[in-house]
């Protein structure tokens, strides 16, 4: 009877590993990362950088992804580091396909501040595919300058 439990014990074990494996290849992680850094002069020759980054987590069976972001500031004067503070997670966004199936996705940012943002911090670009159809849609996400962001998807045709 002991070996029984402890059998079935290890095929629970097993079944649950196998689901969190079968989930954890749903999510993709986009192949575009991106990096900017800007540097600046406070009062008192102290020096600061600040550094961020964007990825992109993608659900391959939604089409819902999550565009994360991570930051690093650093303040210095001549001498010694003074302070270091960083920043970062995840906000989940909306579905790029309203029906399940087997998609491929990436992402590009925009670095700001620079010429191509126009009314803020820049945007990104998402394009996701599905692997079962030949179905493409890209997307355009800016911000307004007014504290929202304009996002607009396109259906791409071929011809």
């Amino acid at each position: 009877m002991h070996h029984v439990i402890k059998i079935s014990l290890g095929l629970a074990l097993s079944l649950v590993t196998l689901v969190s494996i079968a989930r954890a290849d749903e999510f993709k992680l986009s192949n575009n990362q991106r990096i900017s850094c800007s540097r600046g002069l406070s009062p008192g020759k102290l020096n600061t950088a600040t550094c961020k980054s964007y990825a992109y987590v993608f659900d391959i069976k939604t089409s819902e992804y999550f565009r994360c972001q991570v930051s690093l500031a650093l303040t210095r004067d001549n001498k010694e580091v003074i302070n270091v503070q960083s920043d970062g997670g995840c906000t989940k966004k909306p579905r790029i396909f309203d029906t399940d199936s087997n998609y491929s996705f990436d992402a590009t940012e925009t670095e700001p501040p620079n010429t191509n943002s126009f009314f803020g911090p820049g945007g990104y670009s998402v394009w996701a595919s599905d692997n079962n159809a030949r179905k493409v849609r890209g997307c355009i996400t800016i911000s307004s300058g007014l504290g929202s962001d304009i996002s607009k998807c396109l259906d791409m045709t071929f011809q």
